[in-house]
């Protein structure tokens, strides 16, 4: 399982929700580390399909359940909509969803 946090230099949110990140993690049960990669300019942005800062993303997959709908690509910050109004970090309940979705597809394939 890949485990990324991906963020723009001037990034607030990005350094502060990491150890969060991190912890959301670890309550999982995963124990890969996560993968903090930086998007330095636009062509980088639109080649990454990058939504904003921070964007959280499993195995490739944005955490984010409407991100398969978006384009809005490039360096910027990036607010969540979650269950509790507006956010610079996505809410718990989506990172863990991911990460249970994707950990049972890694134990079924183990298995098959």
């Amino acid at each position: 399982m890949t485990i990324e946090l991906l963020h723009t230099e001037e990034c607030p949110n990005a350094a502060t929700y990491l150890p969060r990140l991190r912890q959301l993690v670890a309550d999982a049960g995963v124990n890969e580390p996560v993968q903090v990669r930086l998007i330095a300019d636009p062509t980088q942005a639109q080649r990454e399909e990058f939504l904003g800062s921070p964007t959280v993303r499993i195995d490739g997959r944005d955490v984010d359940p409407s991100s398969d709908e978006r384009r809005d690509y490039g360096l910027s910050c990036r607010l969540y909509a979650g269950p509790s109004g507006l956010s610079g970090a996505p809410p718990d309940s989506w990172v863990l969803e991911m990460l249970r979705r994707r950990g049972t597809v890694e134990t079924n394939d183990a298995e098959a």
